[in-house]
């Protein structure tokens, strides 16, 4: 499975660690509710279908990602840095044809 860092392009899975739900609100940190915290460490849905993850990618520019990923097919529908202002993750760019992220391919010009 590739998931296309918006930083680095397109890494293979072995590159990224899986660090959670994120559409599970935090408890505040000085929530002594015991039940609120059991609720947040224990408790899991299990969707099927599109759900919101965030990632590292760890083995690159350990940067942090909110992936909205098929729980069913497990494809990456969308990726975003995590934290980013409106973070709303986009469909990943794909270099056009012939160029890269650095300039267009070599011996054309731009």
């Amino acid at each position: 499975m590739l998931i296309t860092c918006p930083y680095c392009g397109p890494r293979d899975l072995a590159e990224f660690s899986y660090q959670g739900d994120a559409n599970r609100p935090r408890p505040d940190q000085h929530d002594t509710d015991q039940a609120r915290w059991n609720a947040y460490v224990y408790d899991r849905a299990n969707p099927a279908g599109p759900h919101r993850e965030y990632w590292q990618h760890a083995g690159g520019c350990r940067k942090h990602l909110l992936i909205v990923r098929s729980t069913l097919t497990h494809a990456i529908e969308s990726v975003a840095f995590a934290g980013a202002p409106g973070a709303t993750p986009q469909a990943p760019r794909r270099a056009a044809k012939g160029r890269t992220k650095t300039g267009p391919a070599k011996g054309k010009k731009p």
